[in-house]
């Protein structure tokens, strides 16, 4: 199955050669799932000339918000729709999380609560998974096609899931605590409370649900489909 990586943002330069760009880490999550990978660098400005240059599409973490004004903004979120659209499944995660639903009517915006960092504790449909998170922004509200499929008193919109088109996490089941580490030691000074940086410390090491999550991205990719329209 050929699954099209669309980043949407990059790893801090310190950190590429030791721990890898963000399309490595979904690379090595997904790794001996049957997958093939084509990468597509959208934040800048490289975009597949069809919804159905792959199977499937997984969209990255960014530093950027969904709201703001950039350039590849628009027409990824016309990319998501035509996508939605015409079946071809999408995972999203942080900002893809984020720019899906606020691509299909959903309103993503920055938390008032402040930031989530590191080892974070939640709810799938009553099944407790931690995983390491790094946002401040969330999505606010739910676009009407989507159902929550997994939230913390923190992040209510955690998980969402649009029937078997879109399956989104807030997230980084992508992110070792190696990486976190990283962007606590390059993105973090004068933006992420102390507090917030000493709690993320406190957690390091402990086990994630990274794979829980790795084994619902492939159950939702393989799921069977009809044939998308347009698809050959």
């Amino acid at each position: 199955m050929r699954i099209g990586i669309l980043q949407c943002g990059q790893s801090p330069a310190q950190l590429k050669d030791d721990l890898g760009d963000y399309p490595d880490m979904f690379v090595r999550l997904l790794d001996g799932r049957g997958f093939e990978f084509r990468n597509w660098h959208v934040e800048k400005m490289e975009f597949p000339d069809s919804v159905h240059d792959a199977d499937g599409w997984l969209l990255t973490g960014s530093r950027h918000g969904a709201y703001e004004d950039h350039d590849f903004i628009a027409p990824l979120e016309d990319f998501i729709r035509r996508a939605y659209s015409d079946g071809v499944p999408m995972v999203g995660i942080c900002f893809g999380h984020q720019i899906i639903a606020q691509a299909l009517g959903g309103k993503v915006a920055k938390y008032s609560g402040g930031w989530a960092v590191g080892a974070q504790d939640y709810d799938f449909g009553g099944r407790p998974v931690t995983l390491n998170a790094w946002h401040q922004d969330q999505v606010v509200t739910v676009p009407q096609d989507a159902q929550v499929a997994g939230r913390n008193a923190f992040c209510e919109n955690a998980a969402l899931i649009y029937g078997d088109r879109a399956y989104t996490v807030q997230a980084h089941p992508e992110f070792a605590d190696a990486f976190i580490q990283g962007l606590m030691d390059t993105r973090a000074k004068g933006v992420v409370p102390q507090d917030v940086l000493d709690q993320a410390a406190q957690r390091m090491g402990q086990a994630t649900g990274a794979q829980f999550v790795a084994d619902k991205i492939e159950a939702f990719f393989k799921q069977p489909r009809k044939l998308a329209k347009g698809a050959a």
